[in-house]
């Protein structure tokens, strides 16, 4: 089983990064919404969407949202709000369900990179500019993965809901690794997440590549130009 398919369907995963920062996910959807300009009315896929946290707040603003995920615990989970204009389903990002479909398709918080194989990621570009409309928009939010390599944090400790998580981050073949240990109920666990060293010309790369025309490219959730040495984020705007 891929490691991603494992980690993210167990429940340690969403207990390890329960506390992350929905404030600041709402205010670079808005900031996000400000510069795209979307239509009211228009359709929206949230690829990759876990449990859903940037999909419903999507919906609340008015826009028809699929949510897509592979771990049928997150989904399970999501469908508990689902709705008239709020849908979420399991899948994976590499295939095509809704042809030519969504105004525009949301891939955010460095849900992208898991992949052994590069034509992988190819596949999953490929699928988007399959499911969006003409002129749709694909918004791409990944890690800065040259900030990360000269700032990596190679031990950490994490204790949530009196569960200590060991975390050991290392850089291996172009991989970012980060080993995840702890211990519940008298047993040990042991999970790895291990991420792409994705940049913006091997983005430009696919994106050209499956007919994905590049328009911007943003370094942080309040769209600041991008600085490869500084901004924590890249986020990439491409138009079918």
């Amino acid at each position: 089983m891929d490691w991603f398919a494992e980690w993210f369907d167990t429940p340690y995963y969403h207990i390890l990064y329960k506390n992350r920062d929905d404030r600041e996910a709402q205010d670079f959807i808005d900031n996000l919404l400000k510069y795209l300009q979307l239509s009211k009315n228009g359709k929206i896929l949230d690829l990759a969407c876990g449990k859903g946290r940037h999909s419903i707040y999507l919906n609340k603003l008015g826009y028809e949202v699929t949510g897509l995920d592979l771990s049928p615990h997150s989904i399970k989970s999501a469908k508990k709000i689902e709705n008239k204009h709020l849908t979420f389903i399991v899948g994976d990002m590499r295939k095509t369900y809704f042809p030519n479909e969504f105004d525009a398709i949301f891939n955010l918080f460095t849900s992208f990179g898991y992949f052994n194989d590069e034509n992988d990621n190819l596949k999953v570009y490929q699928s988007v500019f399959e499911q969006l409309k003409s002129n749709g928009v694909f918004v791409m939010d990944f890690m800065n993965a040259s900030l990360v390599e000269h700032h990596l944090v190679p031990r950490e400790e994490k204790e949530v809901d009196g569960i200590r998580f060991f975390l050991h981050r290392k850089i291996e073949n172009n991989v970012i690794v980060k080993d995840i240990t702890f211990s519940d109920g008298g047993q040990d666990f042991h999970y790895q997440e291990r991420v792409n060293i994705c940049k913006l010309d091997y983005f430009k790369d696919l994106a050209e590549k499956a007919r994905l025309k590049f328009q911007a490219v943003f370094g942080d959730y309040q769209l600041n130009e991008f600085d490869e040495k500084t901004s924590p984020r890249l986020i990439l705007i491409f138009q079918k």
